[in-house]
């Protein structure tokens, strides 16, 4: 059984051009990590949960946004909430 095979979350992100010292290194492998659903079918668990810390710029397909396994879009809305709630706190507007 490979390891892939028992992931339950996988937190993609991009391949991050500020951490080359080149232009030309980061073309070289800025497209060598790129998922999408076929990967996901064929290889992950049925259930694995794919976050994404957005935006994206390849690295995720956009066939995987429809899947029930993507959950980046409702990190965005659970993040919306952590900072209102963070903010509301910081105003002192948070009753108990």
């Amino acid at each position: 059984m490979c390891i892939r095979d028992r992931l339950d979350v996988v937190y993609m992100t991009r391949v991050q051009r500020e951490r080359f010292a080149s232009q030309e290194e980061y073309d070289k492998v800025k497209d060598s990590y790129i998922m999408d659903k076929k990967m996901i079918v064929d290889n992950g668990k049925k259930d694995v949960v794919i976050m994404h810390p957005l935006p994206r710029v390849n690295e995720i397909t956009t066939d995987v946004d429809d899947m029930p396994n993507a959950w980046y879009f409702r990190q965005v809305k659970h993040g919306i909430y952590a900072r209102m709630a963070i903010i509301a706190l910081a105003l002192g507007l948070w009753k108990d």
